[in-house]
């Protein structure tokens, strides 16, 4: 269990992190998070009057939630007590719903619990809270950055309100590593060019967002380059590298690239395609995985508009299967620039859907006795295959018959549009259709 000391802010520790040591004391401090903190807003005012609510603070590492929540310790008069997820578990949450209990029955202090990492937390450590959180025993401030609506029980999010942080932009980071290069109290205390202008640019770009990521970088640059007057992009490169993309295969940001990679094919749009799928490649997605996206694409979004493209994304595959990385890269590519240039249809899905919930709906019909086949003597005197009309004996290969139930005769399911080869699709069944309505009459 950790209490933020609210006096240490005045007595900064030296051998902290300069990324700790930096931290915004108050929200006027607090960067890129104006949605959620201008004056007036409800966070700020809640913070401002000392009514604060349970609530989840969700966004991408180093935007501020650990900040945020500082804040709150600062300028509430509440006991506030700070765990991480990763470290605790059931007994600590009991001990400290024990202690909130005594010091509201003795004190009537109210106890902020912020929880860090939250969604590491199984279900039966966040039912943990439940409890107390409606009844008010406690007030949670939980921090992720997971998507809550799929890591934080359905429960806990309902009794909270969830706040969205935002990345920051490369200029509210900026804004950070300067205050940190020259603060002669809690930063660095050098004098603002020191570092040439490109440099801490380059780290404001590279950092993708992170502050805590820019201000570790700013620190081992400091450290590692002391000894020069001036430190250079090329002296910072040499020290920091490149940062890896910001990437997890198992959380939110997958099902975002992979959604803006379908969507970017089926927008026809292949530059934007290849754009995201070298973002996954990149990042170690499973290449199995994208394949089997595509072939799925082929058949929902392309359909008949183009048969080919079911046959592509197939032969991506199996050229990927064979060639490996990096050489079987070149195949998905193609893949998925034919995809996107491809003619699309949804018709075939579209039809899938349909049918799907017409034989939920109607259930069991029976299938006309004449498309049935007469195996047995007893089947053939009860009328089976009786009047059917073999396709190949008509001209042109069209018998015009019918071959749904009785009940669903004439049911159109299947609509092609116009595009690509399903057109042709499209011109077929309009003249079979015009001879089954011409044979009825």
């Amino acid at each position: 269990m950790d209490l933020f000391d609210a006096h240490s802010d005045s007595h900064p520790d030296k051998t902290a992190p300069l990324a700790d040591r930096m931290r915004p004391r108050q929200l006027s401090e607090l960067k890129g998070q104006d949605h959620l903190i201008s004056p007036g807003s409800l966070l700020a005012r809640a913070i401002q009057d000392d009514r604060v609510f349970s609530m989840i603070l969700w966004g991408p590492p180093g935007c501020g939630k650990t900040t945020l929540a500082n804040i709150i310790a600062n300028e509430t008069q509440c006991e506030f007590i700070r765990i991480s997820a990763v470290l605790s578990g059931v007994k600590e949450v009991r001990q400290i719903i024990d202690t909130a209990r005594e010091k509201r029955a003795l004190f009537k202090k109210r106890t902020l619990l912020f929880v860090d990492e939250i969604h590491r937390f199984n279900k039966a450590q966040q039912d943990a809270f439940l409890h107390h959180v409606e009844t008010g025993l406690i007030t949670l401030v939980g921090a992720t950055t997971e998507n809550p609506s799929f890591e934080v029980i359905p429960a806990l999010v309902s009794r909270c309100r969830v706040f969205a942080l935002k990345g920051l932009q490369p200029r509210h980071i900026l804004d950070i590593l300067m205050r940190a290069l020259t603060d002669p109290v809690h930063g660095l205390g050098w004098d603002a060019n020191r570092f040439e202008k490109d440099a801490l640019t380059y780290l404001a770009q590279s950092a993708d967002g992170d502050a805590r990521m820019a201000l570790t970088a700013l620190e081992a640059a400091a450290f590692h380059l002391s000894d020069k007057a001036t430190i250079s992009l090329a002296d910072l490169e040499t020290v920091v590298g490149k940062k890896a993309l910001l990437y997890d295969k198992a959380g939110e940001e997958h099902y975002n690239l992979i959604s803006a990679f379908i969507k970017s094919m089926r927008g026809s749009d292949p530059d934007a395609a290849i754009y995201w799928l070298q973002r996954m490649l990149a990042a170690g997605d499973d290449p199995y995985y994208l394949i089997r996206r595509m072939v799925r694409f082929a058949t929902e979004d392309v359909g008949m508009a183009d048969p080919g493209a079911l046959t592509m994304a197939l032969n991506a595959g199996e050229s990927f299967r064979l060639l490996g990385r990096p050489e079987g890269d070149g195949s998905l590519f193609q893949a998925a620039v034919y995809l996107a240039t491809a003619p699309k249809s949804n018709a075939v899905y579209a039809a899938q859907k349909q049918v799907t919930d017409l034989v939920e709906k109607t259930g069991y019909q029976p299938v006309p006795l004449h498309i049935r086949n007469p195996v047995t003597g007893l089947m053939k005197e009860m009328g089976y295959g009786r009047g059917y009309r073999y396709a190949h004996d008509h001209e042109g290969g069209f018998a015009p018959q019918s071959y749904l139930p009785e009940s669903l005769d004439g049911q159109r399911l299947y609509c092609p549009t116009d595009r690509g080869y399903e057109k042709i699709v499209k011109q077929r069944l309009e003249a079979w259709i015009a001879l089954r309505d011409k044979a009825a009459k």
